[in-house]
């Protein structure tokens, strides 16, 4: 548990200072927010499950929620977890029902900012906003100000929107 509480303040202390070096050089937080109509906890557990994901964002999904744990995604039907399409997350920190802290650790084949992925990294955070709602906080960090990664920068700027829409239909759509 100590190693759980060392590794969350580490991750805290760097993506303050990143956001607030990255502002000082222009390189401000990629941030999406969205209210989703149902509670915190079952929207943690359409994020962090393998069958929550496969509900609403992936064809296929696999979910291992733990420090170094992955989040595996194919999105292609016709695909399958392992292959070269799988988007793979390392799971950095998390707090259950508040905090999500990811990294890619492999993008899928023909990925077109292969180097700036490395440096990327994504913290979700979950508000109860009532009984019936959660506000998401998507905060991406670590775009530099090379061409690759002002690129990479507007293609997560456009995929997030759309994730946060799809998880909005996704409660919509089908009840908790």
């Amino acid at each position: 548990m100590k190693d759980y509480f060392v590794k969350h303040a580490a991750l805290v202390f760097a993506a303050t200072l990143v956001s607030v070096v990255g502002a000082a050089h222009g390189q401000q937080p990629l941030v999406t927010e969205g209210v989703v109509d149902a509670p915190v906890d079952s929207v943690w557990n359409v994020f962090t499950t393998t069958a929550g994901l496969e509900s609403w964002m992936a064809a296929h999904a696999s979910f291992d929620l733990r420090i170094g744990g992955t989040m595996q995604t194919v999105y292609a039907p016709e695909g399958k977890l392992g292959d070269a399409s799988t988007i793979e997350n390392t799971i950095l920190a998390y707090e259950l029902n508040r905090m999500l802290a990811i990294q890619v650790s492999k993008a899928p084949a023909g990925f077109p900012f292969p180097n700036a992925i490395r440096n990327m990294w994504t913290v979700i955070y979950f508000e109860a906003v009532d009984g019936t709602q959660t506000r998401i906080r998507e905060v991406s960090m670590g775009f530099g100000a090379d061409e690759e990664s002002q690129k990479m920068r507007q293609f997560f700027d456009q995929g997030n929107a759309s994730t946060l829409i799809a998880l909005q239909k996704r409660f919509a759509s089908t009840p908790q």
